[in-house]
């Protein structure tokens, strides 16, 4: 099935006693993704606006990385309250929740007095990018029909990754206008917000939330729109299976032995897609890229080649997690991030200008693989009785670890240079080993399936 295919047929047969209507999934799946968005906008504008804040807040490079890390001290927090708001009121409220959260904090971080003002603001911010994070790809998860879930996942990347190229962009545009144009990269995620808040008006609630709650007939409603009246009965009988003996879900019941495996390779993944060090590249391109000599306007335009290719091997990865599977994809990633780290120490030693090239190719294989597949695997393995406590773990985790990168990578670079790269080379590997060792294959399995894959 080629790409356009993939996302055009109205109608599309998983068996041949069964029929969806993808093109339903596929606008609700965009308008959660819209939370991605918002989350790659939040994750990139630092990147075009630091070399601003530095002047204007006199950041050193403990600030520095404190600013550019307190979105995800924020992110932490929003995860907690995703996995309490999602599993107490829905999955909905809680994506209106982020929308209006990012709509607040890109005002607040556009108005900024102080650089204490700012680290709020931006620590606000991140309630929401990890609101988002939990509550996008588990929705599309959720509503998505096991043999297309993997590419509607990976949806929420996309979006993701057009949120780091737009806002890329629309940095370089505004490089030149003054002193305060970081206020202007800051405030015009004002918009995107708003568009988020209006469209997940329309989204309908998750069938599988509903059910957990007893609404066994608006799921099935809800699912008799996303395929024929086979699926929607199959589902609420899988559904309503799974649940057996479930009264409430607690994150206690995330150390339950039959769960516990899954938490922990979930954390694993997590902590591994940020520890890999290529959102150092995302977020210190300008830093990386002065040290070999490049002036503010050639840094700022590496972002954009950054985001454009970090979109090009997004959709790659959308055409692949279905068919090539989510094991092997991650394996690559692993494997060539660790060579390819290891040639950059070699070129950024030697001040060389093809060092563009290896930074570009680790973007492009971040993209395809440990980008996009973590999200689509945080978002299957986890049962669905604890799925909202387990998805909000497993990405605290995430955005701990990611914390712990780009805090303490200003200070690496300054005292290691290009070896600081041969310790995310080292990581690389240890994921690898992870990886082809605990990690199982997931593609083409209804949620349930996956349950009891994982136990």
């Amino acid at each position: 099935m080629s790409v356009t295919e993939t996302f055009t047929d109205n109608s599309i047969s998983a068996s041949p006693d069964q029929r969806f209507n993808l093109g339903y999934v596929l606008r609700i799946s965009f308008i959660s993704a819209l939370g991605g968005y918002l989350f790659g906008f939040d994750f990139a504008v630092i990147a075009g606006a630091l070399p601003f804040l530095q002047q204007h807040f006199s950041l050193n490079a403990y600030w520095e990385g404190f600013a550019t890390g307190s979105l995800a001290l924020g992110a932490m927090i929003g995860c907690v309250i995703a996995g309490s708001v999602s599993d107490r009121f829905g999955r909905r409220p809680g994506l209106l929740f982020a929308a209006g959260i990012f709509a607040l904090s890109s005002l607040a971080m556009a108005f900024s007095f102080s650089r204490g003002s700012f680290i709020i603001a931006r620590f606000c911010a991140g309630i929401g990018v990890g609101m988002a994070s939990v509550l996008s790809p588990m929705y599309i998860s959720e509503i998505s029909p096991a043999h297309t879930r993997g590419r509607m996942v990976a949806i929420n990347q996309l979006t993701i990754v057009i949120g780091i190229l737009f806002t890329n962009l629309i940095n370089y545009a505004l490089r030149n206008i003054g002193e305060d144009a970081w206020r202007w990269m800051f405030g015009l995620g004002f918009i995107p917000s708003v568009l988020f808040f209006t469209g997940a008006l329309w989204l309908p609630e998750s069938p599988r939330w509903l059910i957990k709650k007893g609404h066994v007939e608006k799921a099935k409603m809800i699912l008799g729109k996303i395929g024929d009246l086979s699926f929607a009965q199959n589902s609420v009988r899988e559904i309503t299976d799974s649940l057996q003996g479930v009264i409430k879900s607690r994150y206690a019941d995330i150390f339950n032995k039959a769960v516990f495996p899954a938490v922990m390779v979930g954390l694993g993944l997590a902590v591994f897609q940020q520890w890999c060090g290529i959102n150092t590249v995302f977020n210190y391109a300008p830093k990386i890229f002065e040290s070999i000599g490049a002036s503010l306007d050639d840094q700022l335009l590496q972002t954009v080649f950054i985001g454009g290719v970090n979109l090009v091997f997004t959709l790659l990865a959308m055409l692949l997690v279905d068919k090539l599977g989510r094991k092997p994809l991650m394996l690559i990633g692993a494997g060539g991030l660790a060579i390819n780290y290891l040639l950059i120490v070699l070129l950024l030693g030697h001040h060389s200008n093809f060092v563009s090239w290896f930074l570009l190719a680790a973007i492009g294989i971040y993209a395809m693989s440990l980008a996009p597949v973590t999200w689509v695997l945080i978002s299957e393995i986890f049962p669905n009785r604890v799925r909202s406590e387990a998805t909000a773990t497993a990405v605290v985790g995430l955005w701990f670890a990611y914390f712990i990168l780009v805090f303490t990578f200003p200070v690496l670079f300054e005292t290691l240079a290009e070896k600081s790269f041969y310790i995310y080379a080292g990581i690389c590997l240890l994921g690898f080993l992870f990886i082809a060792w605990k990690v199982k294959e997931t593609k083409g399995k209804t949620l349930e399936e996956v349950q009891q894959l994982m136990e």
